[in-house]
């Protein structure tokens, strides 16, 4: 007997379909399209009206001067027009140029020392308000922030006339018998005059960061043996140490673009770029070279921006965001 193999047919399977949309990611995604629409409009308008700008202004220092840029090339003096590719002959004449050289050395030392100061000041009444509080540490917060609500043309023709010839110092000192120094139209008045504008925001900053160290990690270092300073430098300093990272950088960036104090209390020669990109643009008409030095000060902002992006990215890492 021959056994014959028959194949059973299965019945046909229908295929499945995909799964449709969870109710929950239709949701996220209309949130994130409803997020990119309302960011949308600062983000168009920001690249039109600054991006735009610092593309067109950077080509220009390079010596591309036809379309946007062709009429301030007419106007303007000793610009380097590019041939074929771009040129560095005003960064060329800028880094050549001893005037430049100094008022960039001057920026950098005033930056520095000034950011310092503040830094160093806001520390000391923001320590001052955790460790010891009272109607003294109230003052001495209240005193730092007065100069928020005076503005900065006022306060720099204040200083000005506080540290002259025949100011309020050198008056008090003659009637001592001691020939007390001339500050006004000095790098010390634009030093003064930027550590006075600075220290309102720098406190505020600060302070706030100290006080949010938790007390029971001082106690536990004080139960610990350890002193005063080592508390401060290895408990309150780290743990407030973002906040003071950010505020050091906003001071910096700050001074390092001041116009205001530089331009009333400064001398005419050497002074900061902010003032000298002003002369060089309007007095010198010498446009591409302003350009110039305003991508200098960009580049040194930049580096100092850096630093706070970091600090931000260490902040968020921390708090468990990132």
């Amino acid at each position: 007997m021959t056994s014959q193999s028959t194949a059973v047919r299965q019945p046909d399977r229908p295929i499945p379909s995909p799964p449709a949309r969870s109710a929950s990611a239709q949701r996220a995604g209309a949130g994130r399209a409803a997020g990119f629409a309302m960011a949308l409009p600062p983000i168009v308008l920001i690249a039109l009206f600054i991006g735009f700008p610092i593309v067109l202004a950077f080509a220009f220092s390079l010596g591309f001067t036809g379309g946007l840029n062709r009429t301030i090339a007419l106007i303007g003096q000793n610009v380097h027009e590019a041939q074929g590719g771009p040129t560095f002959g005003a960064y060329a004449d800028m880094f050549t140029n001893p005037r430049f050289l100094g008022d960039l050395a001057v920026t950098v030392i005033v930056t520095v020392v000034s950011t310092a100061v503040v830094i160093l000041l806001a520390a000391g009444i923001g320590l001052y308000l955790k460790f010891v509080g009272g109607v003294i540490g109230k003052i001495l917060s209240a005193l730092a922030v007065i100069p928020l609500f005076i503005p900065v043309v006022i306060a720099s023709w204040a200083i000005l006339g506080f540290y002259s010839a025949d100011g309020f110092l050198r008056s008090v000192a003659a009637q001592l018998g001691v020939d007390f120094p001339v500050w006004s139209f000095t790098m010390v008045t634009v030093i003064i005059g930027s550590v006075w504008t600075s220290l309102p925001f720098a406190t505020l900053l600060i302070t706030s960061g100290l006080q949010a160290v938790p007390q029971a990690m001082i106690d536990a270092a004080r139960d610990a043996g350890a002193s005063f300073w080592r508390v401060v430098i290895s408990v309150v300093v780290p743990m407030a140490g973002v906040p003071i990272i950010i505020a050091t950088t906003f001071t910096a960036i700050g001074i390092l673009g001041s116009f205001t104090v530089p331009y009333f209390t400064g001398p005419n020669s050497p002074n900061m770029l902010g003032v000298d990109m002003s002369n060089y643009f309007s007095a010198f008409n010498q446009p591409q070279q302003a350009v110039v030095m305003a991508f200098v000060v960009f580049a040194i902002a930049s580096g100092i921006a850096a630093v706070y992006v970091w600090a931000n990215f260490r902040s968020a890492r921390e708090s468990g965001a990132l």
